[in-house]
């Protein structure tokens, strides 16, 4: 399966990949793992809003007036899938703390690997906003997909998705459903096993994060 697309940024910055070689390993405690997301989720943050589009703004400095700029438009909004998306929500929120914030709440069923919707919570007025729609994995894509299949019909602006670790069956997935958004990930792993599990991957990102198995 391919995993080349205009659509598809590895993001290959030595401290991201540093950082997401602690994660992977199993001894790494709930603790530095916690740490380790947010801290690669906010350097990841830079890449993504990297096209922000910028207006000039007439400021006033301690010395004289000037035009400077800043972002346009109306605020973003970051998107978490719950539970694991929070790890990454925090992170980046630490580059774009105004941003505005939505969750949807899915599990996936163990038996189908087919995702359940339990919660959606959005800001209002999300037309024309840009959304950042965040979760640690995209393995098989199934909750991703369903998620962006939810936000479209809300009208916004744009839609991007970030995830730490993915795999060629996640990319294949979400750009068959979606490929007219973007995705963003620090690595694309070697394959999905028989539960749906990333390899050689790091694990339930959740259960790491929260300390709950």
């Amino acid at each position: 399966m391919p995993t080349t697309s205009p659509n598809l940024h590895v993001i290959s910055h030595p401290l991201v990949q540093h950082k997401l070689t602690l994660m992977r390993k199993k001894d790494t405690s709930t603790n530095g793992f916690r740490r380790l997301v947010g801290e690669v989720s906010t350097l990841m943050a830079y890449e993504v809003t990297r096209d922000m589009a910028l207006q000039d703004v007439e400021i006033e400095t301690p010395m004289e007036t000037m035009l400077a700029p800043m972002i346009d438009g109306k605020k973003l909004v970051l998107v978490s899938i719950l539970r694991a998306g929070t790890g990454i929500l925090d992170g980046m929120m630490a580059v774009v703390p105004g941003a505005r914030v939505g969750h949807i709440g899915m599990y996936r069923d163990p038996d189908t690997l087919q995702p359940v919707e339990y919660y959606f919570k959005m800001p209002a007025e999300t037309e024309e906003r840009d959304l950042i729609v965040v979760d640690p994995m995209l393995a098989t894509g199934n909750s991703a997909i369903l998620a962006i299949d939810r936000l479209k019909k809300l009208n916004p602006k744009s839609i991007k998705f970030v995830c730490l670790l993915t795999c060629p069956e996640g990319v294949a997935a979400m750009q068959a459903a979606h490929p007219d958004v973007p995705i963003y990930t620090a690595a694309v792993d070697r394959q999905l096993d028989s539960h749906g599990y990333i390899l050689p991957g790091l694990g339930d990102a959740g259960d790491r994060i929260f300390g709950t198995k």
